[in-house]
């Protein structure tokens, strides 16, 4: 199994369990390998093995938000696009915020430099396509960082109730709520 594989099998232990949950026994059971073969991809253990969980979230969201957000089309259509790939992302609110999950107890020391950059440049792109429709950059930012209150709001709200409904409406509203107003 390649390096790329194991990544994309232990995403999901991550984004589940989070860095203190994701043992090496769940890591394993999740990739079918023995710790040893963890270790021949992840020399240094299960703090590089979230460092790359993190750059592999990176590279898609890379690939599937920014660069449509960053592409020529009219800001509404991006919009469209962004919030269809964060519905994708999260399966629809069923999987959990990497974001979230990594920014409690000792990941939180390991990442927090990376998550803060990783949030900050998704609010400073959101702003950038936001302030490119005449907003002043001041209310692009706050709509920005409202975006992302919602999303993750909407997350929380699926997780306790076990209902995608609400994070299915906050998605569909987000365009209009950037847009707008």
């Amino acid at each position: 199994m390649s390096k790329k594989e194991v990544i994309a099998k232990i995403i999901p232990v991550f984004r589940h369990y989070g860095y203190e949950g994701a043992t090496i026994s769940r890591l394993s059971e999740a990739t079918g390998l023995k710790k040893a073969s963890l270790y021949h991809h992840f020399q240094k253990g299960k703090e590089q093995m979230a460092e790359a969980v993190l750059e592999y979230i990176g590279d898609w969201f890379e690939e599937n938000v920014f660069a449509p957000l960053h592409s020529n089309k009219p800001a509404s259509v991006r919009m469209k696009v962004m919030s269809q790939k964060i519905d994708e992302f999260y399966d629809s609110g069923q999987i959990p915020c990497v974001l979230a999950v990594m920014s409690l107890g000792e990941a939180d020391n390991l990442f927090h430099q990376q998550l803060e950059q990783s949030l900050k440049k998704w609010i400073d792109t959101l702003s950038k396509v936001i302030e490119e429709t005449g907003v002043e950059p001041k209310q692009a930012r706050q709509r920005a960082e409202d975006a992302m209150i919602l999303i993750q709001g909407a997350l929380v709200l699926v997780r306790v109730t076990k209902n995608t409904k609400p994070f299915k409406r906050a998605i569909a509203k987000l365009p209009q709520i950037l847009l707008d107003s």
